[in-house]
């Protein structure tokens, strides 16, 4: 890849709002075991062009598996790579695991049969009211079932699907609760791991995730997970049509882990705006350059680069001028890396659409 392909591609992805059987475990298994961790990727629709913020096209999604299956990755369930991660056991070199929120009806007709014929697995995510429902954009038990048998990891969203955050804590732990009863009644298997709709969560809805007997969880903050995650809030690249180039997709996939601690504000859901951002970057950077954090490069979705300030050695602060509006907003904290790779940290923050009084 050319250093203009790889500026390009950096570019157009911070701007963004940032098989046979299915149980095959890895795509390409002769990748050695040096890693740090993983790469887990989100979709959501599959070719309903209508929905350009959550689905992607099926042309982009047929060259994101063919990327997977003959670019040097290892493509793992993400219970193995979680095994993993818990356990400090080693990860292959570009492991990454590929997830599917909501049950769309456009999941099971374009993308299980691409899926399957690769030979990769994946991770469906299901809220059961519109399953239950009937609604026709979703899929039936019955096709649930089905790639569950083929070898799927199915996990749960709150029953309704609806974002976490500002509902109720009652509303929030009985939807968790009646969609966990529904696919274990459906499926036979208590899922234990949940995606927070939209990627958004805050530490309210962690303690109840943790409450609730999951043992991880899924953002739509741009990352890689590694031994260090919170594993209730773990880092996905989301792709839709927008975003879903495979310049944008390579970027992403070849990612690495841009270890942080003491990250401020621990809270994603804000209470001030713009947020004191900061963050202690950790240990492991013995690729980069003698620049060092020097080049560490922050982005805010809608306002670009922003302002960073270099406490000590390893502790950053961002300067981040101007107020996030309401919902969702990405940072994106980048770092070069060696053989033209990036380490990368995100996170994603809700501002309320009413702010409490």
């Amino acid at each position: 890849m050319t250093v203009r392909r790889i500026a390009w591609g950096l570019a157009v992805f911070l701007i963004s709002v940032f098989l046979t059987p299915l149980a095959g475990a890895d795509a390409r298994a002769d990748v050695p075991n040096q890693g740090e961790g993983a790469v887990i990727f989100a979709y959501g629709r599959f070719g309903e062009d209508q929905y350009t913020s959550t689905s992607i096209g099926l042309d982009q999604f047929e060259q994101h598996l063919a990327e997977l299956s003959g670019g040097g990755y290892a493509v793992l369930p993400l219970t193995v790579i979680l095994d993993a991660l818990r356990g400090g056991s080693p990860l292959p070199d570009r492991a990454v695991a590929l997830t599917i929120d909501d049950a769309h009806r456009s999941a099971y007709q374009e993308a299980f049969p691409r899926l399957r014929q690769a030979g990769l697995p994946f991770t469906l995510f299901v809220a059961s009211d519109p399953i239950d429902a009937g609604a026709e954009s979703h899929m039936t038990w019955t096709q649930v079932r089905e790639m569950a048998r083929a070898g799927a990891t199915i996990g749960a969203l709150p029953a309704a699907g609806l974002s976490m955050p500002q509902r109720a804590p009652r509303e929030n732990a009985a939807d968790l609760t009646r969609g966990v009863e529904r696919i274990e009644a459906e499926l036979g298997v208590r899922p234990t791991l949940l995606a927070y709709p939209f990627g958004s969560h805050s530490l309210a809805a962690r303690d109840l995730a943790r409450r609730q007997g999951f043992t991880a969880a899924v953002t739509q903050s741009s990352g890689v997970a590694h031994a260090r995650s919170d594993m209730l809030a773990l880092p996905r690249f989301f792709m839709n049509e927008s975003f879903g180039g495979i310049d944008r997709f390579r970027l992403a996939a070849s990612a690495l882990p841009l270890q942080v601690a003491d990250v401020t504000p621990a809270e994603p859901m804000l209470v001030q705006n713009p947020p004191s951002v900061g963050f202690t970057v950790m240990g492991g950077l013995n690729d980069l350059d003698r620049h060092g954090l020097d080049r560490l490069a922050c982005f805010v979705s809608g306002q670009g680069r922003t302002g960073l300030e270099r406490l000590d050695d390893n502790r950053v602060e961002l300067r981040i001028a101007e107020e996030m509006p309401p919902g969702r907003t990405r940072l994106n904290c980048t770092l070069p890396a060696a053989d033209g790779r990036w380490r990368w940290f995100g996170m994603q923050f809700l501002v309320p659409e009413q702010p409490a009084q």
